[in-house]
């Protein structure tokens, strides 16, 4: 089948690299502009970019959809059918209406649960059981497609968001190599969505992740996970950061801030108790929590 694809991030160049392996023509691969990168600010080509380069295919990075020079270069390469993967922009209708099999789009989500852009992570910081991934029709709305394929994946009780999306994303480019072939040999199904049981995922925000121990160590122990690796969930002490990147309940109680032990560094919440695993002092270097413990020479019934 002849595709093009569309996409951006990690997630993108896995699903690409899975479409190549599997021997699909990809006539071509559209993606972000190339962004400045760290305190540098090196100029540096999205990882689908990178990839298609490497395979030796044609890349496109238009600013826009809408002013109908996609839209001929499109036209142009012909596809049977447009795979889009966190590509960050949306379709236009006349773009949908081009391809023979239509255009596909893979949401790492249980559809309708979590439309949006950060359905991983809200599916953690919510203390999901479990996520997945679904491959959809695209139409003109945001992740309103009908459904072709539900590939569900559990969510481990101390898993964090990046780790999630490590398994959602090796679990989605299956699925949508899977999809192809049946859309290729005519069998794929197209099941409308139910709207009335949407949830949504709004982008994250770094004013997400303050917070402080009289909050339940439950709802604590999801928000450091569903913002790790980023924007990161933390707490204030002494007029710094102390950044949580890994945490795990505990079954000891105390006052609110209490520290109840300090190998592994435990901290009694509102509710519960946490273990604070892995911390990022701000201005300093990953480090566990015990060690930020003995570097601050906490005690067992000091407060934080």
């Amino acid at each position: 089948m002849r595709i093009l694809f569309m996409g951006t991030p990690d997630i993108a160049a896995e699903s690409l690299a899975a479409i190549l392996a599997a021997g699909h023509t990809v006539c071509g691969v559209f993606t972000r502009e190339d962004k400045p990168v760290g305190r540098k600010q090196v100029l540096t080509p999205p990882p689908v970019k990178q990839l298609a380069l490497e395979h030796g295919l044609e890349v496109y990075q238009p600013k826009t959809l809408r002013d109908g020079k996609a839209e001929e270069t499109i036209r142009t390469l012909a596809p049977d059918l447009i795979v889009v993967v966190a590509y960050g922009r949306i379709l236009p209708a006349e773009v949908l209406a081009l391809p023979k099999f239509g255009c596909i789009n893979l949401h790492v989500s249980l559809l309708p649960q979590y439309r949006g852009a950060a359905p991983i992570q809200h599916a953690v910081l919510n203390g999901d059981p479990e996520t997945g991934v679904t491959i959809m029709y695209m139409d003109e709305g945001l992740d309103t497609g009908d459904i072709i394929t539900v590939a569900p994946v559990a969510i481990g009780e101390d898993e964090t968001a990046g780790e999630v999306f490590d398994k959602v994303s090796a679990l989605g480019a299956k699925t949508l190599v899977d999809t192809i072939v049946l859309i290729g040999e005519g069998k794929a199904s197209r099941t409308p969505q139910c709207h009335e049981k949407a949830t949504f995922a709004p982008p994250l925000d770094k004013a997400m992740g303050l917070f402080d121990f009289t909050g339940k160590a439950p709802a604590l122990h999801n928000l450091i996970r569903g913002l790790s690796p980023w924007p990161i969930a933390y707490f204030m002490q002494d007029g710094k950061k102390v950044k949580v990147t890994r945490s795990h309940k505990s079954e000891l109680t105390g006052r609110p801030g209490e520290v109840l032990a300090t190998k592994p560094l435990t901290v009694a919440c509102g509710e519960g108790a946490l273990e604070l695993l892995e911390v990022v002092p701000e201005g300093k270097r990953p480090m566990q929590g015990f060690e930020w413990a003995a570097g601050r020479r906490l005690k067992k019934g000091d407060l934080l």
